[in-house]
């Protein structure tokens, strides 16, 4: 080793997300090349990985000082930091080289594994589950319990869409979320038929890879036409339905329920003639069916002009 070679010193870090042992091909590289590995937690979970591969690791937790005399010669030495880096060493160090009285040795940031897309999700259902655990609230709430909140949310994210503020879009969309996982979360509870978060995605999926042949099967679908009318198809073999109007909620708002049930007619190419009565019930069917058949949400129409009222409104106190 050079004597006047300050060295090298390399922080590794990996992600909690992502199994402990798999480390990149770069990462055991430099671990097992390395003079020193350090590491200042004594149950890091990468620790048992290491000493199985061979990789002596000391429990250190040396300041920035400390670690440049360490690489004095030529030295290699790895510091094993938690996912998010050594924030106090690094600042230790970058102290250091700002003073311009020490020769520092190369620093490099070496992240031994990365988070995979979705992998916060991860994160959301163990706080969920703690959560369950620990909290006097969450840990009474059955599925009943919860259903109004999941109307709420899936309200207010509708506002956010149509209000188009982008902040409070990832806000709802987190809440519209938490009700997925909540619910998962006491699902795994029952003793007759427990399932779980897990079993909810992959559910999901297998019905996602199922109604897009187009694109992880044989089929062709040149337009959203094309795709809509297979996805109806599917579902019909799928539901096996005795009517069209299987399926159709009916605790959904009044416009809405109106709109689905005449979509669900135009689809199946029934002529059905509108009910009729005296009343405002059957005048606000008629409207909805006939947005249905322009095109129009009925429910977004009314909120909009609902909107224009509100406003409306408001302008009037303000002059008043």
């Amino acid at each position: 080793m050079n004597a006047e070679d300050p060295g090298r010193i390399v922080l590794l870090t990996a992600s909690h997300r992502v199994a402990p042992g798999l480390l990149s091909w770069p990462a055991w590289q430099t671990l097992h090349a390395a003079d020193r590995v350090l590491c200042a937690e004594p149950d890091h979970p990468q620790l048992p990985y290491l000493r199985e591969a061979g990789v002596t690791v000391e429990h250190s937790a040396p300041t920035a000082q400390e670690l440049v005399d360490a690489c004095a010669g030529g030295r290699s030495v790895v510091v094993l930091a938690g996912g998010e880096g050594n924030q106090p060493l690094t600042d230790g160090l970058a102290r250091l080289a700002g003073s311009g009285r020490v020769r520092m040795p190369d620093l490099e940031l070496l992240p031994g594994s990365y988070d995979l897309p979705g992998a916060r999700l991860l994160d959301l259902v163990q706080v969920m589950d703690r959560i369950r655990l620990e909290c006097p609230w969450t840990s009474q709430k059955t599925h009943k319990g919860l259903a109004k909140y999941a109307i709420e949310e899936a309200y207010e994210l509708v506002e956010a869409i149509e209000d188009g503020d982008r902040d409070e879009l990832r806000e709802e969309l987190g809440d519209v979320l938490l009700q997925v996982v909540f619910h998962a979360r006491i699902a795994e509870e029952d003793e007759q038929e427990p399932f779980s978060v897990d079993d909810v995605a992959a559910t999901l999926v297998e019905k996602l890879i199922h109604r897009h042949p187009h694109v992880f099967g044989d089929e062709s679908a040149e337009t959203p036409e094309d795709v809509h009318a297979h996805w109806l198809r599917t579902k019909a073999i799928e539901k096996q339905r005795d009517s069209v109007t299987d399926g159709v909620p009916l605790g959904q708002p009044g416009l809405a329920l109106a709109a689905k049930l005449a979509g669900r007619v135009r689809t199946a190419k029934l002529d059905v003639p509108l009910p009729t009565g005296d009343g405002i019930g059957y005048e606000l069917l008629a409207l909805a069916v006939r947005a249905e058949q322009d095109g129009i949400d009925p429910e977004a129409a009314l909120r909009a002009a609902g909107r224009a009222y509100r406003d409306a409104i408001r302008a009037a106190e303000g002059n008043g």
